[in-house]
């Protein structure tokens, strides 16, 4: 009963006591709402005056800030217009200047017309004095001033022309002095380093027979044997009464090579009929086929060029069987290849592009039998084929001056061919050829005015031309000859070079009696 009313006693206080606690921290809250409210009013009305102070105290920095810089502006303004008074102070100067000049030009202008007038004036008098001069001169001189004009052309005519060929033997000196030490040295050199032997062959080949029973054999039962071996070969066989001999005649260097191969090897094995002269034809063939090649391959190795095509290798062995002028054109390519070679060596150029172009020069040759156009043509056009390269192609096609030559390998090329084909011995021509070429030099040398006579001598490596000395004086004889030297280089087709040598005699004759 005791615990009922404790417990009672304390809900009740429970019941009371917390609406009272509850009552009592409102108002508590309350006051410190109150109080923070308060605290907030006062921290505003400070933060007021505080922005206040430091708005009056910027305003105030502003306005001194601004006072400072309308101070400098002001200052600056001062300043620029000193200087543009300074300014408008010069130029006014100027324009007085300008304007005292204008005054003095005026005047000077006035006095150079003046002056004009006064050499106008002048000018005309002098011009009458002249004409008066020239007509007292005409009649002093016997002269008309047309003809005094022509004369003086005349005389200074002759004046260039003393000079002109004063400054050309001049300068041919010079370069004689400074190029033909050296260049003496470097041929000889070459030539000396590359000294090779040169067969002469013609047109025919000459068959030794065991004896003259032979040459019935090889005609055969009513001819059937020599028109077998003419038919297969292409060449002609001439029998006549030269003991123990055959001649092979034919225009066809391979095919006279062939034919006497098989005409050989028919007198060693003695049985002579068509089909033995068929199968030695063909074994012929075979062997010459296998010695172009061998020849190719020992140019190439010995000129030491490499990476041709093996169609050009064996173009260049068929040149062995190939001459001009007796020269055998193998040879003569392998010689300038060399040539070539040393020379590039001692000028410092390609040595390797020298001998391949000298090698391959004349390779059109190998096939100027059997194609239309000159060997240099048909050599460009073979090289172009097997896309050799550019500068070798060149030189081939500039040996022989049809085109200029590009690069001094080229230059090399055509010197290296003249070497060779201009040494004593190493070339000859026939009687025809000669003496049509000494007559054309002579008719050249003829064409010229002013030339009595002309003598083409030294195996036409000379022409020795006679002139009229009323016509040609000493001066006019130097581009006479350089005229003629010209004219032999464009019409004409030699080896080597041909010396033009001018003769001018004066005789005066008299009688003492």
């Amino acid at each position: 009963m005791n615990i009922i009313i404790i417990i009672a006693a304390i809900l009740i206080s429970l019941a009371i006591g917390i609406p009272v606690g509850m009552v009592y921290r409102k108002k508590v809250a309350e006051s410190k709402i109150q109080g923070a409210e308060n605290e907030a009013k006062r921290i505003v009305e400070l933060a007021k005056i505080e922005a206040e102070n430091l708005k009056k105290e910027e305003i105030f920095k502003a306005k001194e800030e601004i006072m400072a810089n309308r101070k400098e502006l002001d200052q600056e303004i001062k300043e620029r217009r000193g200087e543009v008074q300074k300014q408008e102070a010069r130029l006014i100067q100027k324009e007085e200047n300008l304007e005292r000049r204008s005054d003095n030009f005026e005047k000077k202008e006035r006095e150079v017309e003046k002056e004009l007038q006064n050499i106008e004036k002048e000018k005309q008098e002098v011009e009458k004095l002249y004409q008066k001069e020239m007509v007292e001169l005409q009649k002093i001189a016997g002269l008309t001033q047309e003809q005094a004009k022509q004369r003086l052309l005349s005389e200074m005519d002759k004046e260039l022309i003393a000079e002109k060929a004063a400054l050309i033997r001049e300068q041919e000196q010079k370069a004689k002095d400074t190029i033909m030490k050296n260049a003496k040295e470097m041929l000889c050199y070459a030539v000396q380093k590359c000294a090779a032997d040169h067969s002469q062959e013609t047109t025919v080949s000459i068959v030794a027979l065991p004896n003259d029973e032979m040459k019935g054999r090889i005609i055969g039962r009513e001819g059937r044997n020599i028109k077998a071996l003419e038919t297969l070969t292409g060449i002609d066989l001439i029998i006549d009464d030269t003991p123990e001999a055959v001649v092979l005649s034919g225009f066809d260097p391979l095919r006279r090579e062939v034919a006497k191969i098989a005409l050989e090897k028919l007198i060693d094995d003695g049985r002579i009929h068509p089909s033995k002269i068929e199968e030695m034809v063909e074994k012929a063939k075979e062997e010459v086929e296998n010695t172009i090649k061998e020849e190719g391959e020992r140019a190439v190795l010995e000129t030491g060029v490499i990476g041709l095509h093996p169609d050009l290798v064996k173009l260049i062995g068929k040149l062995k069987y190939r001459t001009s002028y007796g020269q055998n054109v193998l040879n003569h390519s392998i010689e300038v290849s060399n040539l070539a070679r040393i020379m590039a060596d001692e000028l410092g150029l390609d040595p390797k592009l020298a001998r391949r172009a000298g090698l391959l020069h004349d390779i059109g040759k190998a096939l100027d039998h059997d194609m239309e156009g000159t060997h240099v043509e048909i050599g460009v056009e073979v090289l172009k084929k097997y896309k050799e390269n550019p500068i070798v192609i060149n030189a081939v096609e500039a040996h022989h001056g049809d085109v200029e030559p590009q690069t001094l390998e080229a230059v090399l090329v055509q010197a290296a061919d003249a070497i060779s084909a201009s040494r004593p011995g190493a070339r000859r021509e026939t009687l025809e050829a000669y003496i049509k070429r000494l007559q054309n030099l002579e008719e050249i040398a003829d064409s010229f005015e002013g030339v009595e006579k002309s003598f083409a001598i030294q195996a036409g490596r000379e022409i020795r031309i006679m002139v009229k000395a009323e016509k040609i004086s000493d001066d006019k004889m130097t581009i006479l000859a350089r005229d003629v030297a010209k004219k032999i280089e464009n019409e004409m087709d030699y080896p080597g070079q041909i010396k033009v040598n001018l003769i001018r005699e004066t005789r005066v004759v008299d009688y003492a009696k």
